[in-house]
């Protein structure tokens, strides 16, 4: 029961996104920061999936989706791993830095 669960409220994460939006999300865009292409890509696939087979449901997941407090988890992921993600960068560039002056003398 736990894990029907969780893997509900996993699918309803996934799939908080309009749909039209994931399809025109490269997954490969370089200076992309957004790590959820990928799950919403995979969302998108299983709600038409579900959809096909039943649209009864696949209306019952996009209704889940787009409840404020999945949104609103949505969105504080995006915001997070976009944090994330420019701190990476800024680290990797500081790293680079530290290479070219101190190790190779440039």
């Amino acid at each position: 029961m736990l894990q029907s669960r969780v893997l509900a409220i996993a699918l309803i994460l996934l799939l908080s996104t309009t749909f039209p939006e994931v399809h025109s999300k490269s997954i490969f865009e370089k200076d992309r920061r957004d790590w959820l292409v990928i799950p919403d890509a995979i969302a998108s696939y299983i709600y038409e999936t579900v959809n096909k087979m039943s649209p009864k449901a696949g209306q019952f997941l996009a209704d889940a989706a787009q409840t404020p407090v999945v949104v609103g988890s949505r969105n504080f992921l995006i915001r997070e791993t976009t944090r994330l993600t420019i701190l990476a960068e800024q680290l990797m560039e500081k790293i680079k830095n530290l290479w070219y002056t101190k190790v190779l003398g440039y």
